[in-house]
């Protein structure tokens, strides 16, 4: 009975002092991966549909988003998605980490 009980209390502890450090490493890997699974939405690429896709972004609002581009030759930084009707502050923040505004290609002049 002794022995059942020794291993009993041996097996507890090392479970509790090797939990923690797993634990732990758990956490710290989580969310380079959440964040490396999800790619965010180009505002200036996206379509209709894929901008629907996004939180609180319906029909019309994704085609105020185009419309905005279009008029403004594309977006020039992820806060100028604010300037677009139907878009506060609010709704800002729930989309601010879902999309991003790749820096505009320049053409270099011939012999740069």
């Amino acid at each position: 009975m002794r022995t059942t009980v020794a291993t009993a209390l041996a097996l507890c502890v090392t479970i509790l002092l090797t939990a923690p450090a797993t634990a732990v490493a758990a956490l710290q890997t989580a969310p380079a991966a959440q964040t490396a699974a999800k790619p965010t939405l180009n505002l200036n690429a996206a379509t209709v549909d894929q901008l629907e896709t996004l939180p609180g972004i319906g029909r019309k609002t994704a085609e105020r988003i185009i419309e905005y581009r279009t008029k403004n030759g594309g977006f020039k930084r992820i806060e100028d998605l604010m300037n677009v009707k139907g878009i506060g502050e609010k709704s800002f923040l729930k989309l601010k980490p879902l999309v991003s505004v790749p820096p505009l290609k320049t053409e270099k002049a011939p012999g740069d």
